[in-house]
């Protein structure tokens, strides 16, 4: 299978970076193990791969500030693959907006059919579609930049979104005023982990709401899902 993206794999665990490796090389990716988050680090500075898959667990650092350092990084995907198999762990991981959270000990073809449908994912934002591409949404008091993952809130201050956030502030985008189930917003990229769905739309909130905690511009439906309260206008 022909696939040129590049994935780091960071794990001081041999035996689960050849695995991982042998496995995705099977369809095509290109991939380099690293056994330490500097090691990544400077990898990544010099030569950013499409997607990253970080263990918790390094030697040299938390694997938590490595997710959190690559999440400023729109253009990156960031997926943990990790023992802890706490909730706090996956919400946290999740929180600092890792794209999806894999719990060892794992299915090596579940990770690399999960590491396909992310890379899908993030290749449908880098080239959105036609009837928005080069063009700006203009919503309440924002205003959200396709092509570049930006968005301009009330107070004229600039914030950039991660992919996931990206995926999910541009669906409501395209359906204004329509109720949107978390399965409609997830697509064909829906995970075990469905309830991501909650965290992600919290950090979208965050930086498009005056009042986070009292929500005007995208709306909970409970039991349902989610809907943008206002128009949207491209230009």
């Amino acid at each position: 299978m022909k696939n040129n993206k590049s994935i780091y794999v960071i794990d001081d665990e041999r035996d689960i970076c050849e695995l991982v490796a042998q496995e995705l090389t099977l369809f095509g990716y290109q991939v380099q193990t690293f056994s330490t988050g500097a090691q990544a680090g400077y990898a990544i500075k010099n030569k950013p791969p499409a997607l990253c898959i970080i263990d918790l667990g390094l030697p040299d650092m938390d694997g938590m500030d490595l997710v959190r350092q690559l999440c400023d990084k729109n253009n990156v995907g960031v997926m943990i693959l990790s023992g802890r198999n706490s909730v706090p762990d996956r919400i946290l991981g999740l929180e600092l907006g890792a794209d999806d959270y894999i719990v060892k000990p794992f299915i090596p073809r579940e990770l690399v059919a999960r590491v396909n449908s992310l890379l899908r994912r993030l290749e449908k934002l880098e080239q959105p579609p036609q009837t928005t591409s080069q063009r700006q949404a203009h919503f309440g008091n924002c205003v959200y930049d396709p092509a570049t993952l930006s968005l301009t809130n009330g107070d004229d201050a600039t914030v950039e979104l991660s992919s996931a956030e990206s995926e999910l502030l541009l669906a409501l985008l395209k359906a204004p005023k329509t109720i949107l189930s978390r399965d409609q917003l997830l697509g064909e990229n829906a995970s075990p982990f469905d309830r991501s769905i909650d965290v992600r739309m919290s950090r979208v909130r965050k930086k498009i709401e005056t009042d986070p905690k009292n929500p005007k511009l995208i709306k909970t439906i409970y039991g349902v899902g989610y809907m943008l309260t206002t128009d949207v206008s491209w230009s």
